[in-house]
């Protein structure tokens, strides 16, 4: 009796897909790499939540759901007028 474990060629991204839900798993991906972009740019200028939701014209409350990795649904561009706020180019891919 063989105990070793069998390796697939399947990749992490097929696996995903045949259950459906690498889209969901890729936006989820890109929303918290740029969610983490912003918060650490933040961080850098010394901009705390309060100025940073009146810069962009969102409520405190908004732009803590923008920040939080598990909330999933923000607007991209209330994303894009964050990096604008903070100057950050940024840039988020997955390969």
């Amino acid at each position: 009796m063989n105990n070793k474990a069998r390796v697939s060629d399947e990749t992490f991204d097929q696996f995903l897909a045949e259950q459906g839900i690498l889209e969901v798993c890729e936006q989820h991906a890109l929303k918290t790499i740029i969610a983490t972009q912003v918060a650490q740019a933040m961080t850098e200028r010394r901009l705390d939540r309060t100025a940073m939701a009146a810069c962009i014209a969102i409520s405190r409350g908004e732009l803590d759901r923008l920040l939080d990795p598990a909330t999933e649904s923000v607007a991209v561009e209330t994303l894009r007028r964050a990096a604008i706020v903070v100057d950050s180019s940024l840039r988020a891919a997955l390969d």
